[in-house]
């Protein structure tokens, strides 16, 4: 959960600057990072737009979702435009379609390219990695304390079950976390 919350937390609010009243599109919404860029990006008052499978709909929605796009079924720069910030998680094709829907200054953060493959200075600065952060940990474990940010768990497993649960993990399709239980 940290590192996913934190990775959220950054690209918005320290990459993107994310703002109440923005528009934020948030590709993978239903996966690690994005359901908790979801949720930290409702939290501060933007409109946020979100990718998901039709699988995942309702819950992106009800993650604080305004808007949710089936991926499959809708190409999302058909419908979304000037858009304040992009967060996008999952690369590729949906990276390089995501500039058409940025309004001019706008902002795309990416956690799923490398740097080093990218030459393009502007592509360059959209991609960041997580840092340690104690005070932003601080902050986003308050917001889970007081119940404004959610933690969902998908399976948990006996550490016994470790190989299990990693290829639980890896399989793809999560909604929540895979964990392990250690018990004394």
């Amino acid at each position: 959960m940290p590192i996913s919350a934190l990775t959220a937390w950054q690209a918005l609010f320290e990459r993107a600057r994310l703002r109440a009243g923005q528009r934020v599109l948030i590709h993978g919404a239903a996966g690690s990072v994005g359901s908790f860029a979801v949720q930290l990006a409702r939290w501060c008052g933007a409109h946020v737009i979100g990718t998901a499978s039709a699988q995942h709909l309702d819950f992106v929605h009800a993650l604080g979702a305004d808007e949710v796009i089936d991926y499959r079924a809708t190409r999302f720069e058909d419908i979304v435009h000037d858009m304040d910030v992009v967060l996008d998680t999952v690369g590729g094709e949906t990276l390089q379609r995501s500039w058409g829907v940025l309004k001019s200054g706008g902002t795309l953060v990416t956690i799923a390219a490398q740097s080093e493959e990218i030459k393009d200075p502007v592509v360059r600065d959209a991609f960041f990695i997580v840092v340690a952060n104690g005070p932003q940990l601080a902050e986003i474990a308050r917001l889970i304390d007081d119940g404004q940010l959610r933690v969902f768990l998908q399976e948990a497993f006996p550490l016994a079950q470790a190989q299990q649960a990693y290829a639980r993990a890896q399989g793809g399709g999560n909604r929540g976390k895979v964990v392990l239980r250690v018990v004394n």
